[in-house]
């Protein structure tokens, strides 16, 4: 039997967790490596993703922001999207990921821009 590392268990917890919320809501998946953060809104029933936005892309890429600041601005980025698409209730799946730091930052930036979970 392989043993699991805390990072799986604690994003297959969360995920536990979130399905018992999911009703008739979207999923706002997150993902964090050390240098870009990027995100994406999902809609598990069909399983396709509705909204996506990166730290990768050209409109974030040209400034030069550190890490906090890319988040703000992915959140805005992102929020912006999601309103264009008529997209306001949602659930935040960080996955393994604690609520801290640019994570937070990020969901704060969501809740400011209009997106409700």
């Amino acid at each position: 039997m392989k043993k699991l590392s805390k990072d799986i268990k604690r994003r297959l917890r969360n995920r536990k967790k979130l399905k018992k919320v999911s009703v008739n809501r979207y999923r706002l998946s997150i993902f964090k490596s050390l240098k870009n953060i990027s995100a994406q809104i999902i809609d598990d029933k069909v399983m396709k993703t509705l909204v996506s936005a990166s730290s990768g892309e050209k409109e974030i890429k040209n400034k030069k922001a550190k890490k906090i600041e890319v988040s703000n601005l992915l959140g805005e980025l992102l929020a912006r999207r999601a309103k264009e698409k008529k997209i306001e209730n949602i659930y935040f799946d960080r996955g393994e990921h604690k609520y801290h730091g640019r994570i937070k930052v990020f969901a704060d930036s969501l809740r400011k821009n209009g997106l409700k979970f």
